[in-house]
């Protein structure tokens, strides 16, 4: 019997422990897929965060460090400049990078720092609840926004891939989603370039993924990816955003 797909190297063998219909293991496979296609598995080195991910370190069959909340990007710019010719990247969530790691996240990107985040966005916090997230959409229910999130209360989503952009450290910046089958191949292709872009030395790079949270978001799987087609990505856009010349 011809083989058609195997699993990764860079993956392990255990279970991943994610409710039914959550993408983390769908991205899980493509970075591992990225890394084993660019040759960097005994190469790489990659960061946990706290949240869904929290447990990553059992799934990616890399070196892995387990960072404090938020703190990826510190941890990994410690080790990136110890050892540049490592391959390293972080793997966060929504309420990891972009509320109480805003400030690693931003300053990484200004620096410059040759490392590369991947960046899941579901629009709350996963693990703790389904609490309202810098990324919650206006008017969605959350379990600390049970009437929605209004502008007044709690001001606007934040767009990070827009954000990031506009430092003049950040070389590769992208936003892709995992809804559908084609937007699956765009960003294994969107991580595969911010690796790249690690490896040839241009500078901080980030894909932020659109991704959904069927359990809190009280949906079945089909009628989240619905969701995130119809709401998350006309508010976040997907495309790159920047791409640094040589």
């Amino acid at each position: 019997m011809k083989v058609v797909a195997t699993r990764p190297q860079s993956l392990t063998n255990a279970k991943f422990h994610y409710c039914p219909g959550c993408t983390h293991g769908i991205i899980h496979r493509l970075i591992a897929e990225c890394i084993d296609e660019l040759d960097q598995r005994e190469n790489s080195i990659g960061i946990c965060p706290v949240g869904c991910a929290v447990l990553a370190y059992e799934y990616f069959n890399l070196d892995m460090l387990e960072a404090a909340h938020g703190r990826a990007p510190a941890i990994a710019t410690g080790i990136k400049r110890i050892l540049p010719d490592r391959c390293v990247f972080t793997y966060q969530g929504d309420g990891d990078l972009a509320s109480i790691g805003m400030g690693e996240i931003v300053h990484a990107s200004a620096r410059g720092e040759k490392i590369s985040v991947i960046f899941v966005n579901n629009t709350l916090y996963g693990m703790t609840g389904g609490q309202m997230a810098p990324t919650t959409l206006i008017g969605q229910v959350t379990t600390t926004s049970p009437y929605g999130r209004t502008v007044e209360q709690a001001g606007y989503p934040i767009k990070m891939a827009e954000l990031l952009a506009q430092n003049e450290g950040s070389a590769y910046i992208a936003r892709t989603a995992v809804n559908t089958p084609a937007n699956v191949v765009k960003t294994k292709k969107a991580i595969k370039k911010a690796l790249q872009t690690q490896m040839n030395n241009k500078g901080f790079s980030m894909v932020e993924i659109l991704s959904t949270c069927p359990t809190n978001w009280g949906l079945n799987p089909i009628d989240a990816l619905k969701w995130l087609e119809e709401n998350m990505i006309p508010n976040y856009p997907l495309g790159e955003f920047k791409v640094k010349e040589e």
